[in-house]
């Protein structure tokens, strides 16, 4: 009776065994199949990268208020804190389309990528001057530390804004590219002076430091949306950028009838800055997409 027993014990562990197998088995072949689609998925949306920023206020609007039609457009964020992250996912084709500055798509492009200019933006970028180093004027750079990313309007912005005065030492120009640290730097007096753009300017002014140049005194409208030439060219990617631009533009109308307030949720969320910083940001106008000036693209061609 106990061999029998254990005989019909023996049988139902070899049956769940072999049960268990085949379900394994099918366990992977769907997770492979699952794993293709969503590449496939991923492969036909529309990607763009984007910076903790205010300039891309508009692009994370249209994601999470949902402003397009999904059957049209399947609209994916790649957020990156450093401008030389948007410009690799753009070079290595992770994604179609990426915030960036002039001077940065210049560059890429004299590296053989060819892009599109979708619309200039409304960023700007104030030069600011740790309260802790007693820096008020811009003579006064000479033997301090400037935070910029190189080949970038900063860095442009740093050549022009430096022409300007004549200093008694060198400045020293260190390359801070992730725009949180660049912050968080300052409020810890690890640094002498640098370029912010909003809001992160804003952050940085109501801690007490001090604005000792502004790139809208400049006459240079630097900030850039790009996406990729080859991409565009494909009747789908066609049809993305056409509802992209009309949701893009509806957007900056909506940001522009209600005010920045309306939507400090969305800027506390993706651009990690507080209440108080939100509510002392400057007014500022998002205009529909359009090309940059041509003035402004021939400043940058020579740097």
């Amino acid at each position: 009776m106990k061999i029998r027993k254990s005989y019909i014990l023996l049988l139902l562990g070899v049956s769940l065994l072999f049960a268990c197998g085949k379900s394994y088995e099918e366990q992977k072949r769907i997770t492979r199949a699952e794993r293709l689609r969503l590449a496939r998925e991923d492969s036909l949306a529309l990607k763009v990268a984007v910076m903790p920023t205010l300039d891309c206020l508009p692009v994370y609007l249209m994601k999470e208020g949902m402003l397009y039609d999904s059957t049209k457009l399947d609209l994916r964020l790649r957020v990156f804190a450093s401008q030389m992250d948007c410009d690799t996912a753009i070079i290595r084709n992770r994604v179609e389309g990426s915030v960036t500055d002039l001077v940065r798509a210049n560059k890429m492009m004299k590296k053989g990528l060819a892009l599109r200019y979708f619309s200039a933006t409304n960023s700007y970028w104030q030069l600011i001057a740790n309260r802790t180093a007693r820096i008020r004027q811009l003579n006064q750079l000479g033997d301090k530390m400037v935070a910029m990313t190189r080949f970038s309007a900063t860095d442009f912005l740093t050549d022009k804004t430096l022409d300007t005065v004549k200093t008694k030492a060198q400045v020293f120009r260190i390359q801070i590219n992730n725009v949180n640290v660049r912050l968080h730097m300052l409020l810890n007096n690890e640094m002498d002076a640098l370029w912010l753009t909003e809001p992160q300017a804003t952050k940085a002014r109501l801690m007490g430091h001090n604005v000792i140049a502004d790139s809208r005194g400049m006459n240079a409208q630097l900030g850039v949306f790009v996406f990729r030439e080859d991409e565009m060219k494909d009747v789908h990617r066609q049809k993305q950028l056409k509802e992209f631009t009309r949701i893009y533009n509806a957007a900056c109308d909506s940001i522009n009838k209600n005010g920045l307030q309306a939507y400090s949720e969305l800027i506390k969320k993706y651009m990690k800055v507080d209440e108080r910083t939100v509510k002392a940001l400057p007014k500022i106008v998002f205009k529909h997409a359009s090309s940059p000036l041509q003035s402004d693209i021939n400043k940058i061609k020579d740097f």
